[in-house]
């Protein structure tokens, strides 16, 4: 029996976005709108947190304060957001569009294995999703902000750093971003282990390490890749007030700069890994027809 003939496997490559993909968008989004970046983040941002608020849900509400009470994100609008999602595009780290293309075009050397892009991230959804790479990925999960007349006034979701393995399930489950969005409780669904979309063993993490040692955790534990991104020489303003909070920098992996070339150490690892993964669930496949016969 042919490679062809065996089921197919799915390798999903999951990436946070934030200082990982490309600069903070929230600090970008403060930065273009006049709104100073450091008061923000060191001094704002820690005091709700220290008031008991979760981080995501702190972040969300000093922007809906300075939506509400005047100043440069007076008025804020979707379209707001997503014009700085376009600006930020010309700022995607070095060699991701092209890293992409090579992981696409590995899983396509084999005929038993298919590979899937995602995004999971705290920061808000209507930037992540105006980049010029957003319909590389075959679903993006972030924060988002509902609107009413005219500007972002309410949180509508909010996904905190432990929230990030809710949708690593989701992957892992089949269940559509759509369909999730329709009933959050699908998660909880029983689905067999051998019926699952993508099995965590086939899961590639990729984050800053600061907001997603949960998900490392996860998908390393259940025997899938993990890999940091994190610039020490330029940690972002966001960054700094994490660490000033306690976070510390963690992966369970290897810690890279945000810098995805074929020569990098981080572009050059994702690319063996996939290989490699791409390698041995076809080994498997065939090992299995065999065994059938």
């Amino acid at each position: 029996m042919s490679a062809e003939a065996a089921e197919k496997s799915t390798i999903a490559v999951i990436f946070d976005f934030d200082d990982t993909i490309a600069p903070d968008s929230t600090t970008r989004l403060l930065e273009e709108n006049d709104v100073d970046s450091d008061e923000f983040w060191t001094t704002e941002f820690p005091r709700l947190v220290h008031d008991g608020y979760d981080p995501t849900i702190a972040y969300l509400s000093l922007l809906l304060e300075h939506v509400t009470h005047g100043g440069g994100l007076a008025g804020l609008s979707n379209d707001d957001l997503a014009e700085v999602g376009e600006n930020l595009s010309e700022d995607i780290f070095t060699g991701f569009r092209e890293m992409i293309d090579d992981l696409e075009e590995i899983a396509d050397g084999y005929a038993s294995v298919e590979i899937e892009f995602y995004i999971v991230s705290e920061g808000l959804y209507t930037i992540i999703a105006a980049t010029d790479i957003a319909d590389r990925f075959n679903a993006i999960y972030a924060s988002e902000l509902d609107r009413a007349d005219g500007s972002v006034q309410r949180i509508k979701r909010a996904i905190s750093f432990t929230d990030k393995t809710r949708y690593l399930f989701e992957i892992n489950k089949g269940i559509s971003l759509a369909d999730a969005r329709e009933n959050p409780y699908l998660v909880n669904s029983e689905i067999p282990k051998q019926d699952r979309h993508v099995p965590f063993e086939n899961m590639i993490y990729v984050g800053d390490g600061l907001t997603d040692i949960p998900c490392f955790s996860l998908v390393k534990d259940r025997r899938g890749r993990a890999f940091g991104v994190y610039d020490s020489n330029d940690p972002s303003p966001k960054q700094r007030a994490i660490q000033s909070l306690g976070s510390q920098q963690r992966t369970l992996g290897s810690v890279n700069p945000p810098h995805y070339g074929e020569e990098s150490r981080l572009g050059s690892l994702l690319r063996l890994t996939v290989e490699g993964m791409c390698a041995e669930r076809t080994i498997e496949g065939l090992e299995a027809l065999s065994g059938e016969i």
